[in-house]
């Protein structure tokens, strides 16, 4: 074997390498959690305002922690208020998460209701926040506005 095949194959192999270290850096990123996973409930509600404030909502605020009468976030964006209610959860998000946000929209007298949550709704959450005019923020969602949030601040 000549000096140039040898060095050909060592180039081969930190190649094919490189390429395995790249495919297992990738596969293992997919499978971390984000960031908004590893929050408790309260932390969640703190992270979902901050969101909500660089995606462009106004007057954005927490409301006390117990007895918040299903609502955890009260804001407004171009004209129209929002009840935001937050579920970080391991699991999907049920049609009780629906429920309170719609009494908390109307106990807080606001025009949307919103659940807001790191994962996705069951199909019974769908169809009673369809039937209710509640909107659901869904994981794919949630992604979609830290990705935009993500731009604007390094804009």
């Amino acid at each position: 074997m000549t000096q140039n095949e040898r060095i050909y194959i060592i180039l081969l192999l930190l190649a094919i390498s490189f390429g395995v270290f790249i495919y297992f850096l990738e596969k293992w990123k997919r499978k971390r959690p984000a960031q908004m996973d590893e929050l408790d409930g309260h932390d969640f509600e703190y992270y979902c305002a901050e969101l909500l404030r660089i995606c462009g909502y106004k007057s954005v605020e927490v409301t006390k922690g117990s007895g918040d009468f299903g609502a955890d976030i009260l804001c407004e964006k171009d004209g129209v208020s929002y009840a935001i209610q937050c579920k970080c959860y391991e699991t999907s998000v049920g049609v009780h998460a629906v429920q309170e946000i719609y009494a908390g929209k109307d106990y807080y007298d606001k025009m949307v209701g919103v659940v807001m949550s790191n994962q996705y709704f069951t199909k019974p959450a769908v169809q009673m926040a369809k039937k209710l005019n509640i909107m659901l923020f869904d994981r794919d969602c949630m992604k979609k506005m830290i990705s935009s949030a993500s731009m604007k601040k390094a804009g």
